[in-house]
């Protein structure tokens, strides 16, 4: 019997194209990282259940895949990276220095309702600072996201901040706070539902009056010191929250990030086990997507694991959403094409040549393959054409015996014939500087 071939919703194949995108963001991003002296960590996929569930709030729980396994063992896939870290801090401290720096890239699952950047599995990039409350490991979780975005070459980018513990006191000061978790739950929809429905869902929560006062809170707008200093007037004194985030705003001049950071007190994010500074990261023209890159400071999540408090502050980039914006945004990625030249089979008899030839222009720093089969030159040109590839490399019985080869600029129809294989390269080299190539051919059932 035939399989149909499918793939569950929510899940992706990627073709080249797409995944020499992906890759090379994350070439970029693991760079980045590396620059500030993060190192790279992984964790299983499957977790023991209980070390992920009720980490991230009921809501979070719900979309967690879990089955017992084979053993009988209840497990769960990991659905952020975070999580898994703190169970790793937890059991690797003593082969581990404080405070650590680590980067983590992977895939992480959700079974959530799939939208436009948003799927059930998906890939996080995170970087995260432990085993220090210092508010300077916050303000560099921000020089960290504007670098990263920067080595992108992504524009548009604005870091918006709050700290938790702001709504919180305000929270106090109207009487409500016994409904904390579920306001600030409702508060980080507010981006995806609109105002009209979040001040609805509120004010079903803890009534009209305190729903409009909530939204006014959040909705504060102004440069930094502007919103902080009505957001402080607000809450009647100023608390240790207010002076991390004061710190943090005479921070932003020096890094010339003033223009990228705001404060915004909207910002809370929906999982339970931020305590303090939050991060979410937009770009210009594509906030509809969201946030494509969030963290904050998790100063007890450790501690769920081990007697040792390990305060930790960190950030994620949604790979996935992040380029669902671009797209929005009409940006291009990579061209996806897995070389530069292409050598081309005239002669079977000649295979170990052609190799060669292949091996001295990657010698050079060129990515290059070698045709496998012993066809018409037409077809060749068609298949790199198809490819995205730029350049083709001929080298028939004539050209092996006179010790050179010819080069066929797929772009322009441009010749070059009779060169010793030195002499092509410094052809290539010119070539590929111009950056022509052709585009890679889309496939038909995408």
């Amino acid at each position: 019997m035939q399989i149909t071939p499918r793939v569950l919703k929510g899940f992706r194949d990627f073709l080249p194209a797409e995944e020499a995108r992906r890759a090379k963001f994350i070439r970029i991003l693991e760079d980045s990282f590396a620059r500030f002296g993060f190192l790279p960590i992984d964790t299983p996929v499957l977790e023991y259940a209980d070390v992920l569930l009720g980490k991230g709030g009921g809501e979070t729980d719900k979309q967690v895949y879990r089955f017992d396994d084979h053993g009988g063992r209840d497990v769960a896939m990991r659905f952020d990276l975070t999580v898994p870290f703190a169970r790793y801090m937890a059991q690797h401290r003593s082969e581990l220095y404080l405070p650590f720096k680590r980067y983590h890239i992977d895939k992480v699952f959700r079974g959530e309702n799939t939208q436009r950047g948003r799927y059930r599995e998906f890939t996080q990039c995170d970087f995260d600072i432990v085993g220090t409350g210092s508010i300077s490991a916050d303000l560099e979780i921000i020089t960290v996201i504007a670098g990263a975005f920067r080595s992108l070459g992504v524009p548009g980018v604005t870091i918006h901040i709050s700290h938790r513990a702001l709504l919180n006191r305000y929270l106090e000061t109207l009487g409500v706070s016994a409904h904390t978790e579920s306001v600030l739950r409702t508060i980080d929809k507010l981006r995806k539902i609109g105002r009209d429905k979040t001040l609805g869902i509120l004010t079903d929560e803890i009534g009209p009056e305190a729903a409009a006062s909530v939204l006014a809170f959040i909705e504060v707008e102004g440069d930094y010191g502007t919103v902080l200093a009505h957001v402080e007037s607000l809450l009647g004194a100023a608390g240790p929250e207010v002076g991390a985030l004061r710190t943090i705003g005479d921070a932003l001049e020096g890094l010339g990030l003033t223009e990228v950071v705001r404060l915004d007190t909207s910002i809370t994010r929906g999982l339970d086990y931020y305590t303090g500074i939050v991060y979410e990261t937009f770009l210009t023209g594509a906030e509809s997507i969201g946030s494509v890159c969030s963290g904050g400071r998790y100063d007890d999540l450790v501690a769920l694991y081990s007697k040792e408090s390990m305060p930790g502050v960190g950030a994620s980039i949604g790979l996935d959403r992040l380029l669902a914006a671009l797209d929005e945004l009409g940006i291009a990625g990579d061209d996806g094409t897995g070389a530069d030249v292409l050598v081309a089979m005239q002669d079977a008899e000649l295979l170990g040549h052609y190799h060669a030839l292949a091996t001295g222009v990657r010698a050079a720093g060129f990515r290059c393959e070698v045709y496998p089969d012993d066809t018409k030159l037409g077809k060749q040109f068609a298949f790199a054409e198809r490819k995205g590839i730029p350049i083709v490399l001929i080298c028939g019985r004539s050209e092996y015996e006179a010790g050179t080869v010819g080069l066929r600029h797929i772009v322009d129809g441009s010749r070059y014939d009779g060169l010793p294989l030195d002499a092509a390269i410094d052809r290539i080299k010119t070539l590929v500087a111009g950056g022509s190539r052709p585009a890679p051919e889309p496939a038909k059932d995408r």
